[in-house]
């Protein structure tokens, strides 16, 4: 086929600096090139070598002709090809009516009717399904019933009273059971607090994909996420976030420029809860309304703050945005539970080893004391952000897991003196917002390099707490006294 006239010159131009046989034309070759394939411009500079600066100048030129990157343009040049041949041996007939389920597809897209739609399903699958049911029901009785703690419930008590009679040296012990124990900590969190949430979230998502919701999300929210630099096809990361960060950061890898990735990447990190830690704060916060709606305000207002101005310093141009959508369906059983048992599967074999590491570094760290001096170091963060110096700890323990320290905070709101209303959404807002867990960094600094992983942490860092100071600077302005239940 003939594509535009600046893209075939390209094409004439870029096969006469090619020289080396590379078993595809050199039309083949060309097109992949202006396509930004990264594959074939390393083979092609490795071959080629002076040329290859020749090509770079022409793919620039050709560049210049057209608002949007060459590769969307080959791509719609192609579409409109497909559509001409389509046209020639295809009658499509007039449909007599919408049908329900066009009707309702269109809906999902209308800014008007469709942001209606998507609070339903946020309520429905978020609050309801995910921090009620999992982050309530399940979790009191996973935690509460069957792990226990010390003296009551089904495993802690057996295990910590026969860890105690076969170990004789305490230091041993502290690392199997008692507060920060491998079982009583590690398996507790990760089985009884976070697994339920985890569980619950991932089947709620695998029903909306399967019903070919989330493309429809991606099409309603398209406007604002340009915003913020990203275009509609970023709602996927963002929303499998919600599920693991870590999952989604290496699922940016599918959206389109560096910049693009970049920026979710950030976001990512900075302001998007996986489903353990919301699922955890939601469980709390659904006490109190106001608490709850404040947290997810601050929390997704820095999102798009945030990304509105990394859009405006990161230098590149606004995405381009084109996607199929599937037709509405039913969920089809099967598919639901295998792409959710796929997903726990990852979780057990993936995240709750990263547990077991978290229990025995803290171990390491308190039974060294190292932990004691980075804890002191951290309370006077913690004071300025007007939270007592028993949350340095949890705060700490955010960069091993965000989820982890959420479940400590449980803990400590939990507690006869637990934290107030206020001080607990200011914890809730800052650990939101703190540090990417370790996994996720490592992750970010396999994406970017560690140069880029350092900055972001550090941007990070200052949002975090200036977020929290000026929270409860604002609590205490206007006397605000919140309640958790």
């Amino acid at each position: 086929m003939k594509y535009d006239l600046p893209i075939e010159e390209a094409l004439e131009q870029i096969g006469e600096c090619l020289e080396t046989d590379y078993l595809l034309s050199k039309r083949s070759i060309g097109l992949l090139l202006l396509q930004d394939d990264n594959e074939i411009h390393q083979m092609v500079e490795a071959r080629e070598g002076p040329r290859y600066t020749r090509i770079r100048e022409i793919i620039r030129d050709t560049e210049a002709h057209y608002s949007h990157s060459l590769n969307y343009v080959i791509t719609m040049n192609r579409q409109a090809e497909a559509h001409k041949i389509s046209s020639q041996v295809m009658h499509v007939a007039e449909p007599r009516g919408r049908s329900f389920s066009e009707s309702l597809s269109r809906l999902m897209m209308n800014p008007w009717a469709g942001i209606p739609i998507l609070l339903a399903v946020l309520y429905v699958v978020l609050y309801q399904f995910v921090g009620v049911f999992g982050g309530g029901t399940l979790v009191d009785y996973l935690e509460g019933q069957v792990f226990g703690d010390a003296e009551t419930g089904w495993i802690i008590p057996p295990i910590t009273r026969l860890v105690e009679r076969i170990v004789p040296w305490t230091a041993i012990q502290d690392l199997f059971v008692h507060d920060y124990g491998i079982i009583t900590l590690g398996f507790r969190y990760a089985i009884a607090l976070i697994l339920p949430i985890v569980g619950t979230f991932f089947l709620a998502f695998s029903i909306m994909e399967d019903t070919g919701y989330l493309p429809r999300l991606a099409m309603l929210i398209d406007r604002v996420f340009k915003k913020i630099g990203l275009n509609g096809r970023g709602i996927i990361p963002m929303v499998l976030g919600l599920g693991c960060d870590t999952m989604a950061t290496l699922v940016t890898r599918t959206l389109e420029s560096r910049r693009e990735r970049l920026i979710a990447t950030f976001l990512l990190a900075l302001a998007v809860p996986c489903a353990a830690q919301q699922g955890v704060f939601v469980g709390v916060l659904s006490q109190n309304f106001w608490i709850l709606s404040l947290w997810g305000t601050i929390v997704v207002g820095q999102l798009l703050f945030v990304g509105f101005l990394a859009a405006r310093i990161i230098p590149g141009e606004n995405p381009s945005f084109y996607m199929e959508v599937p037709p509405l369906r039913l969920p089809k059983l099967s598919n639901v539970l295998t792409k959710t048992y796929s997903r726990m599967q990852w979780y057990l074999f993936e995240i709750i080893p990263l547990f077991i590491f978290a229990s025995v570094l803290i171990w390491v760290g308190r039974l060294t004391r190292l932990f004691d001096l980075i804890i002191s170091g951290l309370r006077p963060l913690v004071n300025f952000v007007g939270l007592p110096d028993s949350v340095a700890e949890p705060i700490l323990y955010g960069f091993f897991r965000r989820d982890y320290a959420a479940a400590a905070l449980y803990d400590e709101a939990s507690s006869a003196t637990g934290l107030s209303g206020n001080q607990f959404l200011i914890a809730a807002v800052v650990l939101t917002l703190f540090l990417p867990c370790i996994a996720q960094f490592l992750i970010i600094k396999k994406e970017h390099g560690i140069k880029i992983t350092l900055t972001m942490s550090g941007i990070i860092l200052v949002i975090a707490f200036a977020t929290g100071f000026l929270l409860n600077t604002a609590l205490n302005t206007f006397g605000v006294q919140l309640n958790l239940g």
